[in-house]
């Protein structure tokens, strides 16, 4: 007599793609705000004094806590311990606390307040070499409440992208993991295609020029994102019922020297600055991207971001094929390969713009940004569900937070970097609409051509080790 397999939640593809829907609004709404400022930076240097220093320092500070605190590496402790649907919920609270601080510095009730005066008289700290904050003497205090909001909002939402990737895994095992991983990731980047279109129409809603109200609305939305969490914790409380799992699959805790494991892996961590090296040349870029079209093309920050909409959209038309060929024929390493020489042309694009005629740089620029976007959606499709076939299943939120604390440093310092070569290479220019981006494009393509070594190395890794990197992802 044949015994009969009792289907949980995640043999079903309804809830496990329902679950996938839940994280991905709230990830597709975080990443709004994230970069919800990107497409006002003309107007923030305009309405509140912030130059390409201010807001480098204030885009980069998003990642302060994560690496100098290493709030990353606590959070993977954390999701270890009590499990993806808790996280997630610890995560969107963090995230909507972290958007109201933002938010009030950039309102007009900031002007002139206590806090405006705290911060003009405080974190003056000198721009030398060992300040490794984002703060410094001449910073607007209107950036520097910003960035302690945007430092807060990091904290949750990089908790969350690790809650995320975790709790995929946890549905996604076994079955169409690279696509669910793949779709997450372009659902997000739509969510920065929407508010660069967005941001601008709404900083001149009704006529009158306000540059919180973007940030407002985005706000709204993140708390949105929060009850969707919410409702994932009942599903996923529901699945460890069905499963039969007391405490998400706590049968073997977490122990400090588990870390240890992590850093010593010699595989890992070149997974982990592949993570780091495409991600730096991507959500830094995100934040000048509509400034340095702007500059190269001569055009208003709404034409530039109708351009930029597409590079979210090159990367959610691919992401379905190429997640769904990873999953059943997989090649995950050749792709990054891939992935990186186009991310290596599409800078070098970006870098000599200035010096196509006139005619041929909007659809030279418009075919690199799509380019662009395919680049990115290989990321998330092949890099992401390799990470399980390297380490332990219980130690998966510690090895995708040390993943991440390591590409927060890229993300923190790039900001910074990009912001100061971008002042150096441009001495005497005022006008934020008159900037040379070629120097500031030409780093984004140095981290392109460091990832294709290393996805070299990784490739001949897996080829002498057999991790599986090459082989899909769906087990029939």
């Amino acid at each position: 007599m044949t015994e009969q397999v009792k289907l949980t939640m995640r043999d079903k593809p309804l809830y496990r793609w329902a679950a996938l829907i839940l994280l991905s609004a709230t990830m597709f709404f975080a990443y709004m705000f994230v970069d919800v400022l990107s497409p006002l930076q003309a107007n923030l240097q305009e309405l509140r004094g912030w130059d390409p220093s201010a807001y480098g320092h204030f885009a980069g500070s998003e990642m302060f806590l994560n690496v100098f605190v290493f709030f990353l590496i606590f959070a993977g402790i954390i999701l270890d311990t009590i499990g993806a649907r808790r996280t997630a919920i610890l995560s969107g609270v963090v995230m909507v606390l972290g958007a109201l601080v933002k938010y009030f510095a950039i309102s007009e009730a900031f002007i002139g307040s206590s806090a405006e005066a705290w911060f003009s008289n405080n974190l003056n700290f000198p721009s030398e070499w060992w300040n490794i904050t984002p703060f410094y003497a001449g910073m607007p205090a209107s950036a520097k409440m910003a960035a302690v909001g945007f430092m807060i909002f990091g904290c949750g939402v990089e908790m969350a992208g690790i809650t995320v990737s975790r709790a995929i895994v946890k549905w996604f095992r076994g079955y169409e993991m690279a696509l669910a991983m793949g779709l997450e990731m372009a659902i997000a980047r739509i969510g920065v295609a929407v508010v660069v279109l967005l941001g601008p129409k709404a900083l001149g809603m009704g006529g009158v020029i306000d540059i919180s109200r973007p940030v407002l609305l985005c706000t709204a939305l993140v708390f949105i994102g929060l009850l969707s969490l919410i409702a994932f914790f009942f599903m996923d409380r529901k699945l460890d019922r069905e499963v039969g799992a007391s405490n998400e699959e706590k049968d073997d805790p977490f122990k400090p020297k588990d870390l240890v494991s992590l850093f010593t892996s010699p595989t890992f961590l070149i997974v982990a600055l592949l993570c780091v090296l495409y991600y730096s040349a991507i959500f830094p870029f995100q934040k000048y991207a509509i400034n340095m079209l702007q500059c190269n093309l001569q055009i208003s920050a709404e034409d530039a971001g109708m351009i930029f909409f597409w590079f979210p959209l090159g990367a959610a038309a691919i992401t379905p094929f190429l997640g769904n060929f990873l999953d059943r024929r997989g090649k995950g390493a050749s792709m990054l390969i891939i992935g990186a020489v186009l991310m290596i042309v599409c800078h070098l694009t970006f870098a000599f713009l200035p010096h196509i005629s006139s005619s041929l740089a909007t659809p030279v620029a418009l075919g690199a940004i799509v380019l662009l976007g395919i680049s990115f959606s290989l990321v998330p499709a092949s890099l992401w569900p390799s990470v399980p076939k390297l380490v332990d299943e219980r130690l998966l939120g510690s090895a995708y937070a040390v993943i991440f604390w390591i590409q927060n440093i890229g993300l923190y310092s790039l900001p910074m970097v990009i912001g100061a070569v971008l002042r150096s290479s441009n001495p005497g220019v005022e006008d934020p609409l008159l900037y040379n981006y070629t120097q500031p494009m030409l780093v984004f393509a140095s981290l392109g051509v460091a990832a294709l070594v290393l996805a070299f190395v990784l490739k001949a890794m897996d080829r002498k080790k057999g991790y599986g990197l090459e082989l899909p992802n769906v087990k029939e």
